[in-house]
């Protein structure tokens, strides 16, 4: 008779017991005997058949309890049970294999570094002498008891409870016969005695929403972009042209798939000459009207669109046709749904457990506690999951400016100071510089870029001198200004050239990216196309010198979908962009101006190459002067110039006198007013003569942008 006591084999028999491999499987006695112990309930026998053919009879001890001994140890045995004297039920014993994680990746979790945290937590395939199954492990620290239930047992988690691994609050179990397909969930003992059912967060995959489970996924994906990779770690993207296509993939072109989406995207990313494409997040998500920016599984691209070798597919399509990948990464908050992050294992876990500190009120979510090593280790290493398992050449990081301050949308009183009696949210603050310190020295060639909207100092300055360590910094001041300017009608433009002036006293202060995202034309702003003054025409002429000078400012570009064509409805995620206005010339024409735009751009090394370096940028004035005429000069690292002069009054301007860099013939290598553009064809018949001081005669287009180009 077993001599565990009763209260523990209660405890065991109901899945609730903290160490069940403790008790089940094999254990060699004081003696020197040997016996198996395993869970069967309702079973009228049990019996171990040894890997040799042995069979060994158990007997029931309690509460679906079964035990038998042995002389010598067996190296392997399945359990054999029958039910009300019927036909033989075989299987492998979960309870007789060693933990699946070593002691360097507990060592690593508890200090919160380990790099590939997403190869030893969550749900793996594992393949070992004779049996394979998967894998799960959990970290959930304040649990009494975890299991893993799943369509493998009915959703019982009795007969799967898993072990606690100590310290590193990780629980595991390896599950024999199990595989890629699988779908599950964990049930997990809080401290207060209830059962909550939770998704894993580690999920490297979770089935299509609303339905809410994980899925055991394992890649099978064979890369062909190593001459994209290699190239990749060579190059700084600093230096390197950088055009790049916001999209949401569910609203692009409705109902294609990862794969179904890669050849059409490929090939519009080709006809218009964009560098980078842009995802907005990815992860998984289970509101789709969050846009992505709500995540429950932030291993696991949504299945919406596929299988996660689906997304390596696209991705992998985009690199051999030459387009980076960026995609939109969300650390900053993450929504209170129960059946993932929020209150994981009955406390405040991932989140902050001071609400002054832990929820965004605004937008109804939690924020991440940055300072618990764990939850930093869970964020530093999904940064590293997506740069590492799906090649992303590029993490845009959302909303950085509610991360960076604990007063964010607060009033007073709502918010407590950090120990210096600051409004940093100093923990926060470490976290950005580790995930930005980690990714640029693991994946050289990649970027970090901030979505941050305030002032705080150094965000692209490296870590090395305090700085945040990122790549780049959407520039949101240019944005603002720029639109602010832009829809004013051309006849009051004069009085407010310092909208547009003002970006050039901080445009080297960081490395930039100028912005026209998603979040600028929905809720009632409209679209670049509306927002602009005057008839249907001077629209379109707005917007192509908008687009001009945007691709002419220092700083790197990105453009949401839609914009590029002229989209005249706002935003919506739940539904197709106008792609039927391309029939109408005018916008054909639009997109066209776009495409010219990137090809010249990227041609064209001084508009690139010394983006962040104020010795490359010169403003160019005298000896005339108009409040409507913007125009500067941008130089390479050979010498090349390209000067960018801008009429934005709705008036040509003939006879008009600007003192160029340098003499010589200047080429006209764009302007937005062409007649192939939808323009009046005002221009300068290609050239423009500078005399040996520089000073050039020229025609300047209503509403209208020319790029010269001079070669040293």
């Amino acid at each position: 008779m077993s001599t565990t006591p009763d209260h523990i084999l209660d405890a065991v028999a109901s899945g609730s017991y903290h160490a069940p491999h403790d008790v089940l499987g094999l254990h060699q006695q004081p003696d020197g005997s040997w016996v198996i112990r395993a869970r069967r309930p309702m079973a009228t026998t049990v019996t171990a058949v040894t890997d040799t053919g042995a069979r060994m009879p158990l007997t029931h001890v309690r509460a679906g309890i079964w035990e038998g001994a042995s002389t010598s140890r067996p190296d392997a045995y399945d359990l054999v049970a029958t039910y009300d004297g019927g036909a033989e039920h075989r299987s492998d014993d979960p309870y007789r294999h060693l933990p699946t994680l070593g002691e360097v990746d507990q060592h690593l979790i508890g200090e919160g570094r380990h790099e590939q945290l997403w190869n030893v937590l969550g749900a793996h395939v594992r393949r070992f002498p004779g049996v394979s199954g998967v894998a799960f492990s959990v970290w959930a620290p304040n649990a009494r008891a975890v299991r893993v239930v799943g369509d493998f047992n009915s959703w019982d988690g009795q007969s799967h409870a898993m072990r606690s691994l100590g310290s590193t609050g990780v629980w595991e179990i390896f599950v024999p016969g199990l595989g890629a397909g699988v779908a599950y969930k964990y049930e997990i003992l809080t401290p207060h005695g209830g059962w909550i059912m939770k998704a894993d967060p580690m999920a490297q995959r979770a089935e299509v929403p609303p339905a809410t489970a994980s899925v055991v996924t394992e890649s099978t994906y064979t890369w062909g972009d190593d001459d994209w990779m290699t190239a990749r770690a060579e190059r700084s993207p600093l230096d390197q042209p950088m055009s790049t296509y916001e999209l949401h993939l569910g609203s692009w072109r409705p109902g294609l798939g990862y794969r179904e989406a890669a050849d059409q995207l490929v090939d519009y990313l080709t006809e218009l000459g964009y560098t980078h494409v842009e995802f907005l997040p990815l992860s998984e998500h289970p509101f789709g009207g969050s846009w992505g920016y709500q995540v429950s599984g932030y291993y696991a691209p949504t299945s919406r669109f596929g299988s996660p070798d689906d997304l390596r597919y696209l991705i992998d399509r985009l690199h051999r046709a030459g387009f980076g990948v960026i995609m939109d990464w969300v650390p900053g908050h993450f929504p209170k749904d129960a059946f993932a992050l929020a209150r994981f294992d009955g406390e405040a876990l991932y989140e902050h457990p001071d609400p002054r500190r832990g929820e965004h009120k605004d937008w109804g979510t939690l924020i991440f506690d940055y300072g618990r090593n764990e939850v930093r280790n869970f964020l530093v290493a999904n940064a590293l999951y997506w740069l590492e398992e799906f090649h992303v050449d590029g993490l845009r990081v959302d909303a950085v400016a509610s991360m960076l301050y604990l007063d964010y949308s607060r009033n007073e009183g709502e918010w407590e100071p950090n120990i210096y009696g600051g409004r940093e949210n100093l923990e926060a603050i470490r976290f950005l510089q580790e995930v930005n310190a980690t990714a640029y020295k693991r994946y050289p060639g990649i970027a970090m870029i901030a979505e941050e909207s305030t002032s705080y100092p150094g965000v692209t300055a490296p870590t090395s001198a305090g700085g945040l360590g990122f790549g780049f910094k959407w520039n949101m001041g240019w944005m603002n200004d720029t639109l602010v300017y832009f829809q004013r009608d051309p006849m009051y433009r004069a009085h407010h050239e310092g909208e547009l002036s003002f970006s050039f006293v901080y445009a080297f202060s960081e490395n930039f990216v100028l912005p026209i995202s998603h979040d600028e034309v929905v809720h009632g702003k409209g679209t670049l196309m509306t927002r602009m003054p005057g008839d249907h025409w001077q629209k379109l002429a707005n917007v192509r010198a908008f687009l001009a000078y945007m691709w002419g400012h220092p700083g790197k570009q990105l453009l949401f979908m839609g914009q590029d064509f002229g989209q005249l409805s706002e935003w919506s995620e739940s539904r197709s962009l106008d792609w039927w206005i391309l029939d109408q010339p005018p916008h054909r024409q639009l997109l066209d101006f776009v495409g010219a735009l990137n090809r010249v751009y990227k041609e064209h090394a001084p508009l690139w190459s010394r983006d962040s370096d104020g010795g490359a940028f010169r403003h160019l004035g005298a000896p005339s002067w108009n409040p409507n005429v913007i125009a500067f000069s941008r130089v390479d690292h050979h010498g090349n110039t390209v000067a960018v002069v801008c009429n934005f009054s709705g008036e040509p301007l003939h006879d008009f006198t600007l003192e160029l860099p340098a003499g010589g013939e200047w080429t006209e290598l764009l302007n937005s007013d062409a007649t192939q553009y939808g323009g009046s064809g005002v221009g300068n018949f290609g050239t423009v003569h500078a005399d040996e001081n520089g000073r050039a005669t020229m025609v300047l287009p209503p509403l209208g942008v020319l790029w010269l180009g001079h070669s040293s």
